[in-house]
């Protein structure tokens, strides 16, 4: 029996993934599972996988035929897993030894749908601690209850699928895929989804997870279309929450939020190509007119005449069309269904875990309404 399946995309990650690989043999143990998704990389990695699928026990490759991106290629691991838990790894990070036995062990006491984990964010050589905004530790809490208050970070405005472990029973329930052919922000909406629907989840203070970030030619650190999935994502966001039967407590949050990663994405203007900054404009135009106009008033008062100011002027700007949803791959799983996304780029970014770098804050997902 397979007491744990961890899904690894991989895209042209042949720098970063022996750390990767490495740390997955020092966690391995006869009833785990490493799937190894190698989303077509071009570059040295398939080499590397092949030979720690012989030499890692669990270890497992699949390989997509064509680019998927980071999303579809965690949702192609999570059809092939077995496991009574899940977790997630991407290609350019790593673990300390033992970690995930720790984990399962937490797990297995306190029988939660879920559990959030702290990490260490490593920058070149500098490291330091980054916790899950969550106080109560290793008992058991009700995730809906930790989304608000709408004006602090709570646990939805940590949004990494791999800090942390997930019972099978949610993946059966059809609440861990990620939405088909996110390129970046693919956590925001299944980490929300995760806190409105599942029953319960908590937080260990274990520190096992060590994210890399400031790879140059990472997702997160160009500034080209792909960026602009975070519109379709946070979209997403603000459509489930409408629906939700606490929807008039929760979208406060929601819009803050979305309004906050906005923001974030029109002051970091600079960054973009020229074409992908106006689009950005555009898109963010039509985000602003789409939300639902009382809540975003109320946000845009929250936020302070300073950072709303300019979305008053973007919302006067005249929009983009809503994105348009990619066609869905078999490969995409139950995750296939969701919402659109703006346009795609022709690949991903080179040296990047599937061509997406989750939870960057180029990335957005270190921004919150706070």
């Amino acid at each position: 029996m397979v007491k744990l399946s961890v899904v690894v995309p991989f895209y042209n990650v042949q720098t970063y993934a022996p750390d990767a690989l490495r740390s997955l043999r020092a966690n391995a143990r006869e009833d785990f599972e490493f799937l190894l998704v190698d989303d077509c990389s071009t570059d040295g990695t398939p080499e590397l996988l092949a030979r720690a699928e012989r030499e890692i026990p669990g270890a497992r490759l699949i390989r997509h035929p064509r680019n998927e991106g980071l999303a579809t290629a965690r949702n192609t691991g999570l059809d092939a897993a077995r496991g009574t838990y899940l977790a997630f790894l991407d290609g350019d990070d790593w673990l300390s030894p033992g970690f995930y036995a720790g984990l399962v062990a937490t797990m297995e006491e306190l029988d939660c749908d879920f559990l959030r984990t702290d990490h260490v964010r490593v920058t070149g050589r500098n490291r330091s601690v980054r916790r899950a905004p969550v106080g109560r530790r290793n008992e058991l809490l009700r995730p809906r209850d930790a989304i608000l208050p709408a004006d602090r970070t709570t646990s939805v405005d940590y949004p990494y699928a791999w800090a942390g472990m997930y019972h099978r029973r949610l993946l059966d329930r059809g609440l861990l895929h990620f939405p088909h052919g996110l390129r970046t922000a693919e956590d925001r909406p299944w980490i929300w989804r995760l806190h409105r629907e599942a029953e319960s989840f908590a937080v260990t203070g274990d520190l096992g997870i060590f994210y890399r970030r400031g790879i140059a030619t990472s997702l997160t650190q160009i500034g080209d279309v792909r960026q602009l999935d975070f519109i379709r994502a946070f979209d997403q966001v603000i459509e489930e929450t409408k629906r939700d039967p606490d929807a008039d407590r929760l979208l406060p949050k929601a819009v803050r939020t979305y309004c906050a990663v906005i923001s974030h994405h029109i002051g970091n203007m600079t960054k973009f190509e020229p074409e992908v900054g106006r689009t950005l404009r555009a898109m963010s135009a039509g985000a602003l007119r789409r939300m639902p106009q009382d809540v975003l008033a109320e946000a845009l008062t929250a936020m302070g005449q300073d950072r709303a100011a300019p979305l008053r002027r973007l919302k006067r700007r005249r929009p983009a069309p809503a994105p348009t949803a990619p066609e869905a791959h078999p490969l995409a799983g139950a995750a296939a269904a969701s919402v659109p996304a703006p346009g795609s780029a022709t690949g991903p970014a080179p040296g990047t875990a599937s061509g997406s770098a989750p939870g960057a804050a180029s990335n957005s997902s270190e921004v919150s309404a706070a």
